[in-house]
């Protein structure tokens, strides 16, 4: 079949849609927890090697690349298209997700259980969702003969939680080749419904599509002084250095910067639900507080943030340490790594040093174009009073890696959502889970937009 229709059964439903569900808790079922420690990071390399087996099974030809350590499995796959001559579109998923603790959970996070019209588990919605449509729809592409208008890349990596560094990074630095002829790419975080209410009453559906994200920095701050005895007067204590500094930073409120993804947002969604917002007014938080959760992110994606969230210092009670460290969660704005430095410097202070252990930057692209366009269509074809909006994530993605090589990124991973299903508590957080009928009309939207993109 060509790319001039949607594949459908004799119950009008796809195979993509027949399956999806099943996939997704088999994929949950493994258990990727990436613990940020190539020692007890453990499942990608299964992960991998189980999804490489479903592309075999329908007839392609896979590429297994572990990153630079054993186990960071990555799985590649391409399917031609009707036009060579375009450029590739990248639809990548990563197969890692973050611990859970089983006793915190209402079912276990690594079961994969389908009940109460859900998939639970870790993973569910970061984003072994996305890979599960992605994978049911390359197979169902595959098996019956569908040809794309252009280049398909399917890629499914490893270490995304981890900053991508044994993944996405490590790929871009060391197998750039993977990516050849791929100038656009679809990921996480986007896609996903909000429901705002209209003036008369009614309800509509917005369709987040992710064109920017924070820069993402993970920095190390270090006070040092002389060690000494517990007991004597210690006017020069470096704990008290890096406590003080690291309070200073963490209460700090950096000033608001309204980027054009956030701008757009903003207008969107007081077009529709007659609500008003001023970023700069007093009372910017209680405006956005009538989104709902939604407004977690939105009100991050406002300014900088630099959270403290590590501590370490000293060995012994009563000896005082002749160093002490932090680490902070920063989330930067596009266009204000600069001015974000100076600032910490300023509230920080010269006698404590700063290093980054991670630092990935900023990325921003434009709501426009025919990619955009196909998103829009792809959404209306299943929801015919939607509307897709941009939007920036206050976290990172593999599309920071994948931006270094020119790639043009958008978080698009559809989901049409129930209005009360607080869908941000879910990211990372206990009883992770995702709509059965989510699923399904996810895989019919990323469908149309696949076969028109």
């Amino acid at each position: 079949m060509s790319a001039s229709g949607e594949n459908s059964g004799s119950n009008g439903r796809s195979r993509a849609e027949d399956e999806v569900v099943e996939l997704v808790s088999k994929l949950i079922q493994f258990d990727t927890s990436n613990t940020g420690e190539l020692s007890t990071t453990k499942g990608e390399r299964e992960c991998a090697e189980w999804v490489a087996q479903q592309l075999h099974e329908v007839g392609y030809e896979t590429e297994y690349v572990e990153s630079g350590a054993p186990g960071r499995g990555n799985v590649f796959a391409r399917l031609k298209g009707a036009d060579s001559g375009r450029g590739a579109l990248m639809i990548h998923g990563h197969l890692d997700v973050v611990p859970a603790e089983a006793a915190d959970w209402s079912v276990h996070p690594f079961s994969g259980a389908v009940r109460d019209g859900y998939v639970w588990g870790r993973g569910a919605i970061d984003m072994k969702d996305m890979v599960g449509m992605t994978l049911a729809l390359a197979r169902q592409f595959k098996a019956e003969g569908t040809v794309p208008p252009r280049d398909l890349v399917f890629a499914f990596l490893a270490d995304e939680e981890n900053g991508g560094k044994w993944g996405s990074q490590w790929l871009v630095e060391h197998r750039p080749d993977l990516f050849d002829g791929v100038t656009e790419a679809v990921g996480e975080v986007g896609g996903f419904s909000l429901t705002v209410p209209r003036p008369d009453g009614t309800e509509r559906r917005l369709y987040l599509v992710e064109t920017a994200e924070k820069g993402l920095g993970w920095m190390r701050l270090r006070a040092k002084a002389r060690a000494g005895h517990g007991s004597f007067l210690h006017e020069d204590n470096a704990v008290t250095i890096l406590a003080e500094a690291v309070a200073r930073l963490g209460r700090h409120t950096f000033p608001v910067v309204l980027s054009d993804s956030v701008a757009e947002f903003l207008a969107a969604v007081s077009e529709e639900s007659g609500l008003a917002f001023d970023p700069h007014g007093p009372d910017i938080e209680g405006q956005l507080a009538k989104l709902g959760t939604i407004s977690r992110i939105i009100g991050a994606t406002l300014r900088d943030t630099a959270n403290p969230t590590m501590l370490q210092a000293g060995y012994k009670a009563n000896v005082i340490p002749q160093t002490a460290e932090a680490v902070v969660d920063c989330r930067v704005v596009p266009g204000r790594q600069a001015a974000f430095e100076r600032e910490v410097d300023e509230l920080i202070g010269p006698d404590v040093e700063r290093e980054w252990i991670t630092k990935l930057d900023s990325y921003e692209t434009t709501f426009d174009g025919h990619l955009v366009d196909a998103m829009n269509d792809a959404v209306l074809a299943h929801d015919a009073d939607g509307r897709t909006v941009p939007y920036m994530l206050s976290g990172g993605t593999d599309a920071k890696a994948f931006a270094r090589l020119g790639i043009r990124c958008f978080g698009f991973a559809p989901l049409q959502l129930p209005p009360e299903l607080d869908f941000t508590a879910l990211f990372h957080g206990v009883d992770e889970r995702v709509p059965v009928r989510s699923l399904e009309f996810g895989t019919r939207v990323l469908e149309h937009f696949l076969l028109h993109s």
